[in-house]
């Protein structure tokens, strides 16, 4: 299984002026996939101000939070506030959503394959990048399931329980569905697979039984 040091490069929110912001948007999966930038990304969330706040709160050497801080400002998810502390860029989130979301409903399918069928279910179920509720019915369900997985992890790379965790988390704030309930689900489905600790995305979900 390959790890996130292929992830595509070029995708920097800071590249051009014209920096396709569908294709930034699309490299978030890749940018997050590397725990180290969970982990500084959370520790900026939580008020660490700096580089050596940030590997204080979240366990990381120098090195580690200074590259990952490097890659999260590269992306433009992080930034420095008028104080000079470091700040989530909030901005940067509503933009990139603003812009994936008329391109996902123009193709009919909310970035998932099955056209308006598919793209109906998922303007159901998930508003505004978060999880209202899962459908009952196996064949809905599976289409959400897959939007979720395809959105949030990368194939083949290997995840902590803990990262796969914090992901779902965010899917799952205000929703009906608790984020272990979400990762049973995907994993039934085929859409996770599991060895130890570890859990990963495969190219090609096994095909699932019941839920």
């Amino acid at each position: 299984m390959s790890k996130d040091s292929n992830e595509p490069a070029g995708l920097s929110a800071h590249a051009s002026p014209g920096t396709d912001a569908l294709s930034a948007a699309a490299a978030l999966p890749g940018l997050f996939a590397e725990e180290s930038r969970v982990r500084a990304f959370a520790a900026v969330a939580l008020g660490a101000g700096d580089a050596v706040q940030v590997a204080g709160t979240a366990g990381l050497s120098a090195k580690e939070a200074a590259g990952a801080l490097h890659r999260l400002r590269e992306h433009g998810v992080v930034t420095s506030g008028g104080d000079g502390r470091l700040v989530v860029a909030h901005d940067r989130f509503r933009e990139l959503a603003r812009t994936a979301r008329p391109a996902a409903q123009a193709s009919g399918t909310s970035g998932a394959p099955g056209g308006d069928r598919d793209g109906m279910i998922l303007r159901t179920f998930v508003k505004d990048g978060r999880l209202v509720r899962l459908p009952a019915r196996w064949t809905r369900k599976k289409v959400v399931l897959r939007h979720i997985a395809e959105q949030t992890f990368a194939p083949g790379v290997e995840y902590p329980e803990r990262t796969v965790d914090g992901k779902l988390r965010a899917w799952c704030e205000d929703g009906e569905v608790d984020h272990v309930t979400l990762r049973r689900h995907l994993v039934d489905f085929g859409h996770l697979r599991r060895s130890g600790g570890s859990y990963w995305h495969p190219s090609e979900p096994a095909r699932a039984g019941t839920a």
